[in-house]
């Protein structure tokens, strides 16, 4: 995997990375009946965070984590990613203000996509229930952004 830093420019960051990358950070927690994340005010180490998961539980079942965005993604076109436009284009949830993120100066999908991935960030999920099928087709990097119009309109 090849970061952009390695690359020399500074690092974008994934708000839906890899739990177990040497510079992965706790973005947020999952909370409540409707899984939405909570944001902590200051990033932790994941390698601090992932020993105190109970055995059994997948850490992405109630944390979000932040790492390097890499090239080799499967969510990577160019410079831009693809998850970003899938999670665009599901509705904004009601009445949502923008949440506090120590991320998004550094947000891959803050630099690419402004205000609007923030509203939607907190509901994304990096590990989701496979019984909904609107949060694994906008996971799936073979997902078109019309094959997400066509599943919304048809709900």
């Amino acid at each position: 995997m090849t970061t952009v830093e390695q690359r020399g420019c500074a690092p974008t960051w994934c708000p839906s990375g890899d739990a177990h990358a040497p510079e992965s950070v706790v973005l947020g927690v999952r909370s409540g009946q409707d899984g939405r994340v909570v944001y902590l005010a200051d990033p932790v180490p994941a390698s601090e965070v992932l020993g105190m998961v109970p055995e059994g539980v997948e850490p992405r079942r109630i944390l979000r984590f932040a790492s390097h965005c890499v090239s080799d993604c499967a969510n990577r076109r160019g410079n831009d990613c693809t998850l970003v436009e899938r999670v665009l284009a599901t509705p904004p949830v009601e009445g949502t203000a923008v949440p506090r993120c120590h991320l998004r100066s550094q947000c891959q999908w803050w630099s690419q996509t402004g205000v609007q991935a923030c509203h939607r960030c907190p509901a994304v999920a990096t590990r989701h229930h496979t019984d909904d099928e609107l949060a694994e087709l906008v996971a799936d990097p073979a997902t078109t952004r019309e094959q997400l119009d066509e599943w919304i309109a048809a709900e």
